[in-house]
C-alpha cells in the first residue's frame, strides 16, 4: 500500500490519460445546451428540450 502512495506521479502521463475525447465534449455541450431548469415555488423542474 506504502508503494502506491509513495510513487509521486508525473505531469505529462497525468495530462495523458485524463483528455476526454472531442465526442464527450460534444455531447456534454449538447445536453447542458437542451437542460432547462425551472424554479417554482421552492421548487426545481428539470426538463430535457430535445
Amino acid at each position: 500500500m506504502q508503494k502506491f502512495y509513495s510513487e509521486t506521479s508525473r505531469v505529462d502521463d497525468v495530462n495523458n490519460n485524463l483528455v476526454p475525447k472531442e465526442e464527450t465534449i460534444k455531447f456534454l455541450l449538447d445536453y447542458s445546451m437542451a437542460l432547462s431548469v425551472i424554479d417554482y415555488h421552492k421548487m426545481k423542474f428539470e426538463a430535457l428540450l430535445n
